[in-house]
């Protein structure tokens, strides 16, 4: 967690964070050398390696061309991942200035994702922020049930999703979710896959399942509607590249095979 102080010939891909969100050039993640994009003498760190570029976070205040990360969706799951994490760690930069048991200021560890308070009576180490939340796909017979959520554009329909709660299991907040959501109970649930997410720090935890008993009934604060959908019937979908459409594409193969 090294920083350095940019001489502008540095090479990478750069990821310019001001709060949530990225300075994107013409659209796309900036790639170059540091003075092209005019980072030369800012403080930058290395998140990790893309191919065989370096890919930067530098903390920068631009005054347009500002955008959420979301916008890059579409880009190699690898990138993404790393883009998610360098604003993931910008944040955590900019809300642990200050130590939360003494208010000493922080210092980056020199060798972990941490921030260390040097008050030689509290020596604090904090790490950043991980929210552990579920998404679950859930079938009846040859119909996957997909949710237009209040917070979605662009009329998109997607699976069920929510953080998980204080001492609860996951399998627990899976079931939650799904009936404060849409007043149904499932069965039958099962792992999948994992996917980090910035939005704004969360890792989501994927979960396919199948329906039990009950008639939707959504939460409107959480969801716009929400209904049942076979193959020929599919409303718009989630980009490819999310956990999203992941579980939504394999549950359609089981309704396939189950019509």
């Amino acid at each position: 967690m090294i920083s350095q102080i940019l001489n502008g010939h540095e090479q990478g891909f750069w990821v310019i964070t001001d709060g949530s969100q990225i300075w994107l050039n013409q659209g796309e993640l900036p790639h170059g050398k540091a003075h092209e994009f005019n980072l030369t003498n800012c403080e930058a760190f290395v998140v990790g390696e893309y191919g065989t570029s370096p890919v930067w976070l530098v903390t920068q205040t631009r005054s347009s061309g500002m955008y959420s990360p979301r916008q890059l969706l579409d880009t190699d799951i690898e990138l993404f991942q790393l883009i998610g994490k360098a604003v993931q760690l910008s944040e955590f930069h900019t809300s642990h200035r200050f130590c939360g048991y003494c208010s000493t200021i922080m210092h980056p560890s020199r060798t972990e994702w941490a921030m260390l308070c040097h008050n030689k009576a509290c020596r604090q180490r904090y790490y950043p922020q991980i929210a552990p939340s579920i998404i679950v796909a859930i079938r009846r017979e040859d119909k996957i049930l997909l949710a237009k959520h209040t917070k979605h554009r662009n009329d998109i329909y997607t699976v069920l999703a929510g953080f998980v709660e204080v001492g609860e299991r996951v399998e627990q907040a899976v079931s939650r979710e799904v009936k404060e959501e849409c007043g149904i109970e499932i069965k039958n649930i099962r792992y999948v896959s994992s996917q980090p997410w910035p939005f704004p720090h969360s890792l989501m935890l994927a979960f396919m399942a199948d329906y039990a008993q009950g008639e939707i009934l959504c939460d409107t604060k959480e969801i716009l509607h929400a209904d049942w959908y076979d193959t020929h019937s599919l409303p718009n979908l989630p980009p490819y590249g999310t956990i999203a459409r992941r579980l939504i594409e394999d549950t359609l193969v089981l309704c396939r095979n189950d019509n």
